[in-house]
């Protein structure tokens, strides 16, 4: 069954209310040669990053994700009492930078609004375990469909640069036969010109022969052809496909700098110069493929 392409870049955020106030999750992913999971969230709840960093890998296959977890006590449920551990920790940290550095003390203001002070005691790990999870699953989820909208987007592009060497192909192939024709008119025109005998016709035919043989790009444009029916089948096929689709592109640009390298005229010069550049436009979008 076919997958989607998906994009390494996406975007999601959700947030939920919980007993004790509000949960607001953000995650953003870029392209990466493998999976990274970076997270930014309170100590009070670093110890569920394992089981967040499983939900991703069990979607996610590459790119760097980052999540950002903000909580948000609900301040109706907070008593008036700080939370004494959290005030110590505070003041002990406070002192060990006064000591070394010359600071200002912290204001009351700055002292209630530090993380953890005036927090509900039902903002734990233990009590935001459920509920914060399944968020996460709902953030993940969304960030796996726009990185799949994105890649559908990437995947179209890709068909219609293929469809455009397809064209390419299709116009060189008859200029060979042309070019030979044209390069045995101009001997003729040499030795007519120069006087020469019936037994330079064989030697006519033999310099023909020569420029057939280093002009020939028949093995080139049907290995082209191949390439690009393969890349339309990985493409059709979906799910991870970035580094295979990364090794076609270098097999398609070697093949469009042998047909440059046995270029004799300047349309068929032109045509290998604008196949390298839709390989390139198709390689630099590649990057971004799952």
């Amino acid at each position: 069954m076919a997958q989607p392409v998906k994009s390494m870049t996406g975007f999601a955020s959700v947030t939920g209310d919980v007993v004790s106030g509000r949960i607001a999750i953000e995650l953003k992913s870029v392209n990466h040669r493998y999976l990274e999971f970076q997270t930014r969230m309170g100590e009070e709840i670093r110890s569920l990053e394992g089981a967040m960093r499983e939900q991703v890998a069990a979607t996610i296959t590459r790119g760097k994700v980052d999540c950002r977890v903000t909580l948000t006590a609900d301040t109706k449920q907070v008593g008036g009492e700080p939370n004494a551990e959290a005030l110590a920790l505070l003041a002990q940290t406070q002192d060990g930078i006064l000591a070394k550095f010359d600071a200002h003390k912290l204001s009351v203001w700055e002292i209630m609004h530090a993380p953890g002070v005036m927090a509900s005691a039902e903002m734990t790990a233990e009590t935001l375990k459920e509920p914060l999870l399944a968020l996460f699953s709902k953030a993940v989820d969304e960030l796996s469909a726009t990185r799949a909208r994105e890649g559908a987007k990437l995947a179209q592009m890709l068909f219609e640069r293929l469809d455009a060497i397809d064209q390419l192909v299709k116009h060189i192939a008859p200029l060979v036969p042309k070019m030979v024709a044209a390069y045995e008119e101009k001997l003729k025109q040499k030795i007519a010109d120069a006087h020469l005998n019936a037994a330079s016709d064989d030697r006519l035919k033999q310099e023909v022969v020569l420029f057939a043989s280093r002009i020939d790009v028949a093995e080139e444009l049907n290995r082209l052809v191949a390439h690009t029916g393969e890349v339309r089948r990985v493409l059709k096929a979906g799910g991870a496909i970035g580094k295979r689709l990364d090794f076609l592109m270098q097999e398609l640009n070697r093949e469009s700098n042998t047909l440059g390298s046995k270029s004799v005229s300047t349309e068929s010069t032109n045509v290998s110069i604008e196949l390298k550049v839709l390989i390139e436009q198709m390689r630099e979008q590649i990057q971004n493929i799952e």
